[in-house]
């Protein structure tokens, strides 16, 4: 027997054993591009579509600012909106304290329009 019919011969115990020279349902699960494809989808519906929305609704929010408006920055400062321009927001941080920020750097919106003033925490009568 030569290296060359040993080979073959081996080839062909292997593809019996596995099921034959196509597989059936294991070869199709098996495939490394099925596997892929798979892993893309889970990905692509776990982590990238809702990042998506995420942003969709942030940059919404952005631009539907106004005055009046109670906003936080990604730095943790809040307040109310005074002045807005293209990509600068004014905002009242306290009485007659007002600071410009970016707006890339607007985290969020706390409400819409103007709200009564926050009641101190102290004791009350």
């Amino acid at each position: 027997m030569t290296f060359i019919g040993a080979a073959n011969a081996a080839e062909a115990y292997a593809q019996t054993a596995v099921g034959g020279a196509h597989g059936g349902m294991e070869g199709l699960l098996g495939s490394p591009i099925i596997l892929l494809v798979a892993m893309l989808a889970i990905f692509y519906f776990l982590l990238i579509r809702p990042q998506q929305k995420r942003q969709k609704e942030h940059n919404r929010m952005l631009e539907n600012l106004q005055k009046g408006d109670t906003i936080f920055t990604a730095g943790g400062l809040r307040g109310r909106v005074t002045n807005l321009d293209t990509t600068v927001v004014t905002m009242e941080i306290a009485d007659k304290v007002r600071v410009k920020v970016n707006r890339s750097a607007i985290g969020g919106l706390v409400s819409k329009g103007d709200v009564a003033p926050e009641k101190e925490s102290g004791k009350e009568s």
